[in-house]
Formats: structure tokens, C-alpha cells, sequence
């Protein structure tokens, strides 16, 4: 063994969980693996987590994915998002420099994953986005026991629990049957969120054609491509405005304030995501019908998923990061925030999307 061989392995077997993965103005860097988790700016080879677009953006080199996550950039960004891509199936480990990646079900989206990075005997989880509840559109969230967890935290208060968002739906569908002559638009982001909503409305046994805002088609037309049931779905686009009376239609948040609502008979608008929880966000958006339905863990999703892993160590970013910081630390954990910046919602991609789709 060479002097050099020497200092190297005494470095990976003295390594600490930050000497694996660090903060860095491009995102969550791993030095001995030569990546970044859901880089921010265009990087050599980007290993990520999920296809919202602020956590897969195009531009990078080599990028490591789910084959759906893969697919959701490409219809986003085009077939030349990334120089090179390689798509890893849940459970597959994959050696990168001196680290292993396996990408594990993160419950959020179709195709998000939480990468488990392991290096000597430490094992580090970065969770990109994810919730514990049920969701019939996407693979359930597994639990990664680990010696560090990198959770988010959108919703890290606890006056978020968020509830069963079946009892959300029946809502929409007491309101549909009260106002016939009504049609009813749901706000609800296009990856993810609005398929999942088509599934639960589905699964109250509401069978009548669901209409789409065109820049909700192909997302939801790729679901329905890899399996997932959706029912009769339809473009709004070119329908009567006396036929759309007593229908249900999904549109990005941003078009049910403009005036593409023009084209329905006296909308009611609804908005599906956990923020509906806060009553003074739903007014200022003008929401009639707020429906508490969240991608994300909630303050319980998120106290009980950091226990399940074992983890000595948290890691907090993504959202309220102190109240969760304050949490881990009163049980014992050692916990810090990451403070990565340019993580938000899908508010722009989804503005952007829908001015292009109805133009």
C-alpha cells in the first residue's frame, strides 16, 4: 500500500457525516462521491430526488434519476435537459468515487425517491420531498433507517395536520352536488398534486369526465402511461361553456385568477394543498372551496418519520426548518439547519406552464 493509499483510506474510514455530504451554493454536495443531490445551478453529475422544478432543473452534465423523474424533465425541459442520464430503480445500489447511493420510495410524487448515501459504516438519508400518507397515484413512502436524516420541512409546525384528504374530497363532491349548475376548479399543482386528486375523486366513486387546463395534459396523460388510473379525463380547451356547468376541472393555481375562468359557468374555485389549512392564505388567494391536500408530510408525518429512522443525527431544510431543529433537539438529537436556499414550490414552473398551454 502506498503513503498515499494510506492517507486516503485513513480519510474515508475518519469520515464524518459532514465530510460526506455539505452545504454548497450549487446544493447538497458530495465531495467523495463527485455529485450534487437536486442541485440549484448546472453541475458535472446531479443525482435527484424528484421532478418538481425546484429540485430537477436542466443544464447539468450527467444526471441520476428514476426513469419517471427522467421522463417529467424531459417533458418539461425538452429531450437536451441533460448531457447524459441514467435511471435507477428503487432498491439498486450504485457505487459512485468512494460512496454507494440507493434510491428508496419517498412517497411524494410519481418517481420521488429519498437517496440513502453510504460511505465506510455511515449512512446519510436525504429525503428530497415526501409524505407518509397514502397516495394510490405514486410508490408509498419507506422508511431508510440511518445515522443522519436530511428531512424537509414545509410544513414543520405543528399547527399543520393536514387530515385524511379523502374527507377533503368528499367536500368538493357535497359542493358539486349542491351547486349543479356551478362548474367547480380545483387549484392543484400538475405533477403530482392534480393526479392525485383525479385518483381520489375516482376512488368516491365519482365516474363523470374530468377536464384538464392544458398545461396539465401531458403530466397527466404520462400517468395514466405508466399505470395509474384515472378515469375519463377531457381538455377544456374547445368545450361549451353550458356544457362545463356541474363539472369538475383541474387547472395550475395561477389560471383560476384569470381570466381563462371565463369559459366556466359560474366557477366555483377551489385550491388543493396543505397551506389551505392557514384560513388567511385561502382569502387572499380568493378560494372559495380551500381543500387541505398536501404533498408534503405534516407536523406528525414528520416528527414520526424522524423517530422511525433511528437516525442520532438531523439534518433540517426545505421549510421551517427551527421549530423541527427545537423538536429533535428536546429528544435528544442532534439537529441543525441546512440553510439551502432556492427550494419553494411549484409556483412558477406552474404559471409559466399554463400561460404557454392556453396562449
Amino acid at each position: 500500500m502506498t503513503a498515499k493509499h494510506r492517507r486516503e483510506t485513513a480519510y474515508i474510514e475518519g469520515m464524518r457525516p459532514q465530510d460526506i455530504l455539505i452545504p454548497a451554493p450549487a446544493g447538497l454536495c458530495c465531495k467523495p462521491g463527485g455529485f450534487h443531490i437536486d442541485p440549484v445551478r448546472p453541475v458535472e453529475r446531479a443525482v435527484i430526488t424528484h421532478g418538481h422544478s425546484d429540485h430537477a432543473r436542466p443544464g447539468h452534465g450527467a444526471v441520476l434519476a428514476t426513469q419517471e423523474t427522467l421522463d417529467m424533465m424531459r417533458l418539461r425541459y425538452g429531450d437536451n435537459f441533460a448531457s447524459t442520464t441514467q435511471a435507477v430503480r428503487y432498491g439498486e445500489e450504485i457505487r459512485l468515487g468512494d460512496v454507494t447511493i440507493k434510491f428508496h420510495p419517498a412517497g411524494h410524487v410519481l418517481g420521488s425517491a429519498q437517496i440513502a448515501v453510504t460511505c465506510k459504516d455511515t449512512c446519510i438519508v436525504a429525503s428530497g420531498d415526501y409524505k407518509d400518507a397514502v397516495d394510490p397515484t405514486c410508490t408509498p413512502f419507506e422508511v431508510v433507517p440511518c445515522d443522519v436524516f436530511i428531512t424537509e420541512a414545509t410544513f414543520g409546525l405543528p399547527v399543520f395536520r393536514h387530515g385524511d384528504a379523502a374527507d377533503e374530497v368528499k367536500k368538493l363532491l357535497a359542493s358539486v352536488a349542491l351547486f349543479p349548475e356551478r362548474a367547480h376548479l380545483v387549484g392543484a399543482y400538475s405533477l403530482g398534486k392534480a393526479q392525485r386528486v383525479i385518483a381520489l375523486l375516482r376512488q368516491e366513486s365519482y365516474d363523470a369526465p374530468i377536464y384538464l387546463h392544458g398545461a396539465m395534459e401531458e403530466i397527466t396523460y404520462y400517468y395514466q402511461s405508466r399505470g395509474i388510473t384515472l378515469g375519463e379525463l377531457r381538455p377544456v380547451k374547445g368545450v361549451k361553456k353550458a356544457d362545463l356547468a356541474g363539472t369538475i376541472a383541474l387547472a395550475p393555481p395561477s389560471a383560476t385568477s384569470d381570466i381563462w375562468t371565463r369559459r366556466f359557468p359560474d366557477p366555483v374555485t377551489a385550491f388543493a394543498s396543505g397551506w389551505m389549512r392557514v384560513r388567511a392564505r385561502a382569502r387572499q388567494r380568493g378560494v372559495e372551496l380551500p381543500l387541505v391536500i398536501s404533498d408534503h408530510a405534516d407536523w406528525d408525518g414528520l416528527t414520526a418519520t424522524i423517530a422511525a429512522t433511528g437516525a442520532g443525527e438531523v439534518w433540517v431544510t426545505h421549510g421551517q426548518e427551527d421549530a423541527l431543529v427545537h423538536w429533535c433537539k428536546s429528544r435528544g438529537l442532534a439537529a441543525r439547519p441546512l440553510d439551502l436556499v432556492g427550494y419553494g414550490d411549484e409556483e412558477e414552473h406552474e404559471v409559466v406552464a399554463a400561460n404557454e398551454a392556453e396562449a
